[in-house]
């Protein structure tokens, strides 16, 4: 199967990824439910911190999934890349503090 290259921005920060190409639309809503999220957090409590507001949204998201759906851990899911993009984000941010 054929991957597509795309560049996702999520809270300000753009992250390159590579993904199937069947994949890309959720990717691509995945990064706007999660870009919604943190602006509802940001404008409704007193947190700037993106790191926060990133870890808080998908607090969120995966809660909301996990009660629409089948339990999240019977979903095979490789969040390997995702993983890595939220680790160099950490990095970036604790370099800045």
């Amino acid at each position: 199967m054929s991957k597509v290259s795309l560049k996702i921005t999520i809270a300000g920060r753009t992250y390159p990824l590579n993904v199937p190409e069947s994949d890309e639309e959720k990717v691509t809503k995945a990064a706007a439910d999660i870009n919604k999220a943190v602006e509802m957090l940001r404008k409704n409590y007193a947190v700037n911190d993106h790191q926060d507001l990133i870890a808080m949204s998908a607090l969120q998201l995966l809660a909301k999934a996990s009660s629409e759906h089948a339990p999240v851990a019977q979903v095979p899911v490789d969040y390997s890349e995702i993983e890595e993009a939220l680790q160099n984000l950490s990095t970036d941010l604790d370099g800045i503090q």
